[in-house]
């Protein structure tokens, strides 16, 4: 997925590594202000991701919060 999202969390770096798109996402976690709710909202309005896109992205958040909590059990 290449989107404006994508690429605000950083995109995929080092290809499909885990733990460094794991890294990438808890450092923007740490430095992004703001209402994450308005954020994707201005987002989807704006044409820069479409809902389809953003449907993708929550899914894939609730997989990886899955496979997270497996791994902590």
């Amino acid at each position: 997925m290449n989107s404006p999202l994508f690429n605000m969390l950083g995109g995929m770096p080092g290809g499909n590594n885990p733990m460094q798109m794991i890294q990438s996402f808890l450092q923007f976690k740490n430095t992004f202000r703001g209402d994450p709710r308005a954020e994707v909202q201005k987002l989807i309005q704006s044409g820069k991701i479409s809902q389809s896109q953003l449907d993708q992205a929550q899914n894939m958040a609730r997989e990886l919060q899955a496979l997270l909590s497996q791994m902590n059990q």
